[in-house]
């Protein structure tokens, strides 16, 4: 043998203000999106504690903006596309877009807004108690950023 170990580092026990500072940047996503995750980012980089769960939170929200403001480009798009033009096209043509793709987009959004919701109280509650949870997918992007 060479001396060395496999063993992963242990990471140091965040102090109580990390452990707030975490626990604010997941339950802040939920009313105010992206703006408190970056702020508490870009005010407490020192710490790998806080920067980590900051930057799940925000990580989870540029993803979400993106993908609501996609839909709506599509959705406007397949709006667009199929009002009738002019007086050519008979009352009876109902544009599916405007009414059932709305329907469609509303709902799927509101499954995100639900999902955030979740992903804030519970990783709220795990970074209270000073756990390194990390998001599904997204954690591994935060722990590699962060260097935890």
């Amino acid at each position: 043998m060479n001396g060395q170990t496999s063993e992963p580092p242990v990471l140091a026990e965040p102090t109580q203000d990390e452990r707030a500072y975490a626990g604010l940047a997941h339950a802040l996503m939920i009313p105010t999106w992206w703006i408190a995750p970056l702020i508490i980012f870009l005010i407490k980089r020192e710490s790998r504690f806080v920067k980590f769960h900051a930057l799940q939170a925000l990580f989870w929200q540029i993803i979400f903006t993106c993908l609501y403001v996609a839909g709506m480009v599509v959705l406007l798009a397949g709006m667009f596309a199929t009002m009738p033009q002019g007086k050519t096209a008979p009352p009876s043509d109902f544009p599916f877009a405007i009414f059932g793709a709305f329907m469609i987009y509303w709902l799927v959004m509101m499954g995100g807004v639900v999902v955030s919701f979740i992903l804030g109280i519970v990783y709220c509650l795990k970074a209270m108690r000073g756990e390194w949870a990390g998001y599904p997918l997204i954690g591994r992007w935060a722990k590699r950023i962060s260097g935890a």
